[in-house]
């Protein structure tokens, strides 16, 4: 378990989709119902490639070592979004409804990091 790396890639996972959500910001403003595609899409885009690089470091028991990493990045983005959003009442894109927010970040981050322990064990030759 590589604890110091999972959380960089965690907050650097939140970084990036904090800044993804600035950038799509006024499409989203303009057309209000893409905010539930655009937000998930940025991130399972950035967990993924995240995702990716942490597992590659990882020789065995991958499955768990993905579980625990989805577990380390939902807690480090639970963190920076009460810091940066809750506490000082910050209005975002990013969260315009919290407890969906949190939800569906842990759903899809869980899923992501799972299925990328998962093929991360299997033995695949392309000929």
């Amino acid at each position: 378990m590589k604890i110091k790396l999972a959380v960089i890639y965690g907050i650097l996972i939140w970084i990036v989709t904090y800044v993804i959500s600035l950038i799509v910001k006024p499409i989203i403003t303009i057309n209000t119902p893409y905010n539930n595609l655009i937000i998930p899409l940025c991130i399972i885009i950035v967990t993924g490639f995240f995702g990716i690089l942490y597992i590659r470091e990882i020789n065995k028991d991958e499955v768990i070592e993905g579980i625990i990493a989805g577990i380390i990045f939902i807690a480090i983005d639970i963190i920076c979004d009460v810091i940066v959003f809750i506490i000082p009442k910050h209005e975002s894109v990013l969260i315009t409804n919290v407890p969906t927010h949190i939800f569906l970040m842990s759903i899809i981050t869980l899923s992501i990091m799972t299925l990328l322990g998962y093929l991360a064990q299997m033995k695949i030759e392309l000929k």
